[in-house]
């Protein structure tokens, strides 16, 4: 069983390619005492390429953006923008259960 959402307290050092650098050092930091990290959740990496990964779509975005130069901001931003509307339209493919552990 995947899981797709892991809570910060559920992620230590052995989870890095299952949530990424972010979610790993808040895992981590919510560990340490004395330090205060709000309670949260990370969607692994598993949930995002079931829920993009096969997007045409984003595919083409991405191509099109590691064209770009540095120096292009205005089209950067905007194929970023498009990037962002894609994954957030995205409707995963099944079975997806968000909080299941």
């Amino acid at each position: 069983m995947n899981s797709y959402v892991l809570g910060f307290q559920e992620i230590d050092k052995t989870k890095l390619m299952i949530v990424g650098g972010k979610g790993l050092h808040l895992g981590e930091l919510s560990r340490i005492e004395g330090i205060r990290v709000p309670e949260g959740f990370c969607v692994t990496t598993e949930a995002y390429k079931r829920a993009i990964g096969h997007n045409e779509e984003f595919k083409a975005l991405l191509d099109q953006l590691s064209l770009l130069k540095v120096d292009d901001r205005e089209r950067i931003g905007e194929i970023s923008g498009k990037i962002r509307g894609v994954i957030e339209g995205a409707v995963p493919s099944p079975p997806y259960t968000p909080y299941r552990t």
